[in-house]
C-alpha cells in the first residue's frame, strides 16, 4: 500500500500513469481520492496522476490531532515536496480546494496550474455553521443513520440520486460516508468549518487557474465559485449542468473535458 509519512501522519495515495508533468488530486470531506477516478483514468496516458487521502479519510491514518486548516495545508505541501512532484497541476475539490487556494497564495512555486472545484474562499456563514454543527453532534453521539438522508442531497444533485441506472453508485458513496472514521470526521469538521477566509488574498495567485462548480451545488454554490474566478487574475469559470457538490462523480465526462481543455493550454504534456 503506497503511503508517505508527512507532517506526522501516514497518508495513503494512489498513483497511475506517467508523463513529464504531475497532476495531484485532493478530495472532499467525508469521502476519499476515489471520487477522482474517472479523471485519473482519462489523464493517465499523458500525466502522472496522484490522488492522496486526507488524514482520517480513506486509508490514511486517523491521527489524534492535526485536523485544523493550517495543518491540512501543511500535509499537502509536505506530500508534494516528499514525492518531488512539484511544480504540479493541483486539483482540489471542496476541502481540497481550500487547500489548493492556500498553496496558490503561499507556495506558487509548487504549482504549474490550479484547478479548484466546488469550493469557497470565505469562512462558513453562521447559518451553515449551525447546520453543520448539528450534523456533527448527531454523528458524534448517535451515528450516521439519523443524518445520512440529509447528507446525501448536500453532496449530490437530484438527477444522480434518482437515476435508476446509478443506484449502485449511490449506495457505494453512501457506504463510503457512513463507514468513515467517526471520531476523525468530527475533528476534521471542526477544523475545516472553523477555517479563516482567504478571499482578499486571491490576487496573489499567479498560476493559471480553472474554477469548476456543479450548477446545483448547495454546499459551495456557483456564486461562490464566480467570486473566486473574478478575484484570481485570469481565472476561468466552468459550470457543470445538473451536478451537485461531487461533480467529478455525477458528471465525470463534463468535468474531465473541462480539465483536459484547461491542461492542454497550460501544460507541455
Amino acid at each position: 500500500m503506497p503511503e508517505l509519512l508527512v507532517n506526522g501522519a501516514k497518508l495513503f495515495y494512489e498513483e497511475m500513469g506517467s508523463g513529464p508533468e504531475t497532476v495531484v488530486f485532493s478530495h472532499s470531506y467525508l469521502v476519499d481520492g476515489r471520487h477522482f477516478a474517472p479523471q485519473m483514468q482519462a489523464l493517465r496516458d499523458r500525466y502522472r496522476c496522484i490522488a492522496y487521502d486526507h488524514r482520517g479519510h480513506g486509508r490514511s491514518e486517523a491521527t489524534e490531532s492535526g485536523y485544523d486548516m493550517e495543518n491540512l495545508y501543511a500535509d499537502a505541501v509536505g506530500f508534494i515536496e516528499a514525492l518531488g512532484c512539484g511544480p504540479c497541476h493541483f486539483v482540489g475539490l471542496s476541502t481540497g480546494g481550500f487547500i489548493g487556494l492556500r498553496i496558490g497564495i503561499r507556495r506558487g512555486d509548487l504549482l504549474k496550474s490550479l484547478i479548484l472545484m466546488d469550493t469557497s474562499a470565505d469562512p462558513e456563514s453562521e447559518e451553515s455553521l449551525k447546520q453543520y454543527n448539528l450534523l456533527i453532534f448527531v454523528v458524534r453521539w448517535i451515528g450516521w443513520w439519523p443524518v445520512i438522508g440529509k447528507v446525501m442531497p448536500l453532496f449530490f444533485a437530484k438527477k444522480f440520486l434518482s437515476d435508476s441506472e446509478r443506484q449502485d453508485e449511490v449506495r457505494e458513496w453512501k457506504r463510503c460516508i457512513t463507514s468513515s472514521n467517526k471520531k476523525a470526521m468530527v475533528k476534521f469538521a471542526k477544523g475545516i468549518f472553523g477555517r479563516a477566509g482567504v478571499y482578499e488574498d486571491l490576487p496573489r495567485i499567479k498560476v493559471p487557474t480553472l474554477m469548476v462548480v456543479g450548477e446545483e451545488d448547495v454546499i459551495t454554490p456557483k456564486n461562490k465559485a464566480k467570486r473566486i474566478a473574478e478575484k484570481i487574475p485570469g481565472a476561468k469559470l466552468v459550470l457543470i449542468p445538473q451536478a451537485g457538490h461531487l461533480c467529478t462523480v455525477e458528471e465525470p465526462a463534463a468535468v474531465t473535458a473541462a480539465i483536459e481543455e484547461f491542461l492542454s493550454a497550460y501544460s507541455g504534456a
